[in-house]
C-alpha cells in the first residue's frame, strides 16, 4: 500500500480536519467528536485513506453502527455529519445522497419534568456556585453550556436580562434574569472580580475569546466584561492555543452535583441539569404563557420542538379529566 494512502497519513488528515473545523468556528467538543468518528471510520476499513473510499463505504460504516453497534439515532447522525464534513469540507468530494443507510431508530420519548415542589427539593439540597448555576438553568431555561459560557458583559442587572450568545445553531437570544437570583449573582460576581484581579496581578487573567476577536481586540481578553461568570477554580492550558488561562466550570461537576441533589431528595425521576430546562418550559406553559414566547426563550428554531412540552403539562393524560374523577 502506498504510504500516502496508509494510516501513517491520518494524523496529517486529522490536522486538516481540525484546521477546517476551527476555520468554521465549530466548538472544541465538535472538533473532538468529528476527529474521533473519522479515525474510527479509517480503522474500520483497515486504515485505508478516505479518498479510496466512497458513498457505499460510508453507508456500510453507518449501517454497521446501527445494526452491529446498536447506537442511538443521535450517535449515528453525529457520525454521518462527521463523515460528510470530511468529504465535503476537507477532501472536497461531494458524496451522493446516502439512501441505503440502515438508520438507527430514534425513540419518541417525552422529556423528564419535575414539579415545582421537586425543583425546590433539588435546589434546596445544593449550595454555592453549583446551586446558583442550577437555579439559573431552571430560572432562565438555558442549556448547561450556555450558562457556563456566560460572560460578565452579557448579564444586565438593570434590565433584568441575560444575553445568550452563540447558542445552539449559533443563534443569540435574550432571556430573563430572575429577580430572586439578582442579589446572589451580584455577590458571586464580586468574588469572581477579586479572583480576576488576583490573576491579573499574577500575569494571567486572559479569557478565551471566540473567533478572531483576540487578534482584533488584543487587550479584550483581560478585560472584566469578557471574563466567564462561572470561572474554574484552577488554571489550565488551552488545548488549541496552548495558552495558560482560567476556563469556565466544567459541565461534569454540575451534572454530578444535580445527580447527588436528586438522590438526596429521594426522587425516583432520572433528573439531570437539562431536566431543569424542561421544567422551566413546562411550568411557563402551565402558568398561561403562550407557546411562541416559550419558544423564543428556549431558542427553538421551530415551534414544533416546543410543542412537546404541551404533552407533559401537569393535567393528566393530554389534559383530559378521567371519567373516574367525575363520579
Amino acid at each position: 500500500m502506498p504510504e500516502n494512502t496508509s494510516v501513517n497519513s491520518s494524523p496529517k488528515l486529522l490536522d486538516q480536519v481540525r484546521g477546517k473545523i476551527r476555520l468554521k468556528h465549530y466548538s472544541i467538543r465538535t472538533e473532538q467528536a468529528y476527529a474521533d468518528w473519522i479515525k474510527r471510520f479509517i480503522l474500520f476499513f483497515d486504515k485505508r485513506h478516505p479518498r479510496e473510499l466512497g458513498a457505499a463505504d460510508v453507508e456500510k460504516f453507518l449501517t454497521h453502527l446501527a445494526v452491529e453497534g446498536k447506537v442511538a439515532a443521535s450517535t449515528q447522525n453525529q457520525a454521518k455529519s462527521a463523515l460528510l464534513f470530511l468529504y465535503r469540507e476537507v477532501l472536497e468530494i461531494e458524496l451522493p445522497w446516502l439512501d441505503n443507510v440502515e438508520r438507527a431508530k430514534a425513540p419518541k420519548r417525552l422529556p423528564v419534568v419535575l414539579t415545582r415542589q421537586e425543583v425546590q427539593a433539588v435546589l434546596s439540597r445544593m449550595e454555592g456556585t453549583q446551586w446558583l448555576i442550577a437555579s439559573l438553568l431552571y430560572g432562565t431555561g438555558m442549556r448547561i453550556m450556555e450558562c457556563l459560557r456566560l460572560r460578565v458583559k452579557d448579564v444586565d442587572f438593570s434590565r433584568r436580562e441575560i444575553l445568550i450568545r452563540d447558542g445552539k445553531g449559533f443563534k443569540d437570544r435574550v432571556t430573563m434574569l430572575p429577580a430572586a437570583l439578582a442579589s446572589a449573582l451580584r455577590e458571586h460576581l464580586q468574588k469572581v472580580k477579586a479572583l480576576h484581579d488576583q490573576d491579573l496581578a499574577a500575569g494571567l487573567g486572559s479569557a478565551y475569546l471566540p473567533y478572531a476577536l483576540e487578534r482584533k481586540y488584543p487587550n479584550a481578553a483581560r478585560e472584566w466584561g469578557w471574563q466567564y461568570v462561572f470561572p474554574a477554580t484552577g488554571i489550565s492550558t488551552d488545548p488549541r492555543s496552548g495558552e495558560t488561562r482560567r476556563h469556565h466550570v466544567l459541565e461534569q461537576s454540575i451534572q454530578r452535583a444535580v445527580k447527588q441533589a436528586v438522590r438526596n431528595a429521594n426522587l425516583a425521576k432520572p433528573a439531570t441539569p437539562h431536566t431543569l430546562r424542561h421544567s422551566f418550559a413546562t411550568h411557563l406553559l402551565e402558568g398561561g404563557y403562550d407557546i411562541r414566547t416559550v419558544q423564543e426563550l428556549l431558542g427553538h428554531s421551530d415551534v414544533s420542538t416546543t410543542m412537546i412540552y404541551t404533552h407533559v403539562l401537569n393535567r393528566g393524560g393530554r389534559g383530559v379529566t378521567s371519567p373516574l374523577d367525575t363520579i
